[in-house]
């Protein structure tokens, strides 16, 4: 994601066309992508970061297929830009990309430590769940993803 950069809703509710923040939150996305490639390269651990937007010169562009031959051959592969589409989160993307790849699992890190009874950020008394299904997580309507 790239909200620690721009969040597109957000700058909408600041007046800004949601249009124009989504693309701004998928560039921050490439921003992120690059710094974790670069981390990793850093580790000597093989990296490609690919854009669901072009950006010629700077990272790939996404293709569902180059992105396979990349992991058989034991590469990370780092997906950014999210759909390349606005008003589509990059926790979406995140879902549509591993539905694609056929990945095990698909992972969140948040700022939290985990899911809370509440925002945790907001309300300092919320507890954390220990352990959760994926339909206690929809009938608390508990938010885990951004969608």
């Amino acid at each position: 994601g790239g909200g620690n950069l721009f969040r597109g809703a957000g700058l909408a509710e600041a007046g800004m066309n949601r249009v124009v923040g989504d693309h701004m939150g998928m560039l921050a996305t490439v921003m992120n992508g690059l710094a974790m490639r670069d981390a990793l390269h850093r580790a000597y651990v093989n990296a490609r970061v690919m854009s669901a937007i072009p950006l010629k010169g700077v990272c790939d562009d996404y293709n569902w297929a180059d992105a396979i031959r990349e992991l058989r051959q034991g590469r990370v592969v780092i997906f950014s830009a999210g759909t390349g589409n606005p008003f589509f989160t990059t926790d979406s993307a995140a879902c549509l990309r591993g539905i694609e790849i056929e990945a095990d699992v698909v992972l969140k890190a948040t700022k939290v430590d985990g899911v809370f009874t509440a925002d945790p950020v907001a309300n300092p008394d919320a507890e954390l769940y220990d352990k959760l299904s994926y339909t206690e997580i929809l009938d608390k309507e508990l938010k885990v993803m951004d969608l």
